[in-house]
């Protein structure tokens, strides 16, 4: 039975790697090292606040976080802001779509109200572009620029790899198709992507005095990203190292007991035969 199934998932992984290499030929990603990778990899809360600082001043004006709420920003395994910076933060940001955000206008002046914590960000569909909350969820795993996970599983390549990559590898080059603007882009699929390339050295001033070169920049904002998708990542890896710590100590108990229980009986049979 065991040789079966042995068999079969050999033939699983032989049968998925000509569609991994497929995928991987759509797009070239780099293998970024970000602090969350591996088992015992956490947030690195520096890298987040710059990166909310990136997507804030670059991202926001095109792309919503409508799915991620604003006083998650004060989270010990996230940026771990301060709550007092939190609802600055709130107050001062802009909501560059109030169509996509009804619930932002007060219903007796019709205006904007300010943000709160308690707010989720704003939801942006002026560009028709997509909002970002889960664009690292979608793009990791066995959805990834690979395809079957194996990538992320032995590499730790997943989705802040691939939108760190995007925002890198623009070409320069570009053309104009049915009357937009395209531009080229070696880790879009496809090749081509409609939106400019948003970042250039020093787009933003990092609070901490980080130098924002273009790479710096991306990085940050694909490890933000990758936070907003996998908030509790942190947890949930703490939970699995106690399941698989618990899981081993239980296999020597099993182990050992087996052994004891069966010892008597295997003297006996010794001493028959």
């Amino acid at each position: 039975m065991f040789r079966k199934i042995a068999l079969s998932a050999a033939a699983a992984l032989t049968l998925a790697a000509p569609a991994a290499q497929a995928a991987g030929e759509a797009g070239s990603v780099t293998d970024y090292d970000f602090s969350f990778e591996g088992p015992f990899g956490t947030y690195d809360q520096a890298q987040l606040q710059r990166g909310l600082q990136v997507y804030t001043q670059v991202c926001a004006s095109c792309h919503g976080l409508e799915h991620v709420p604003i006083r998650t920003l004060t989270s010990e395994t996230g940026p771990g802001m301060p709550a007092d910076q939190v609802r600055a933060y709130a107050e001062e940001l802009m909501v560059a779509d109030p169509a996509a955000n009804p619930d932002l206008i007060d219903p007796d002046t019709d205006d904007l109200r300010a943000l709160t914590p308690a707010d989720n960000f704003p939801a942006n569909e002026s560009q028709d572009a997509p909002d970002l909350s889960l664009m690292a969820k979608a793009r990791a795993g066995f959805s990834g620029p690979y395809g079957t996970g194996l990538n992320q599983l032995f590499k730790g390549m997943g989705g802040a790899e691939y939108i760190a990559s995007l925002l890198m590898n623009y070409t320069g080059e570009d053309r104009v198709e049915a009357g937009a603007v395209l531009y080229e882009n070696e880790s879009y699929p496809g090749g081509w992507i409609n939106m400019a390339p948003p970042l250039y050295e020093g787009a933003v001033e990092y609070a901490d005095g980080t130098e924002a070169t273009e790479e710096q920049m991306a990085k940050d904002v694909a490890a933000f990203l990758m936070w907003t998708a996998e908030p509790k990542m942190m947890e949930r890896k703490q939970a699995g190292f106690t399941g698989v710590l618990f899981l081993t100590v239980l296999s020597v108990l099993l182990y050992l007991t087996n052994k004891r229980i069966w010892a008597p009986i295997k003297a006996r049979a010794k001493d028959d035969g």
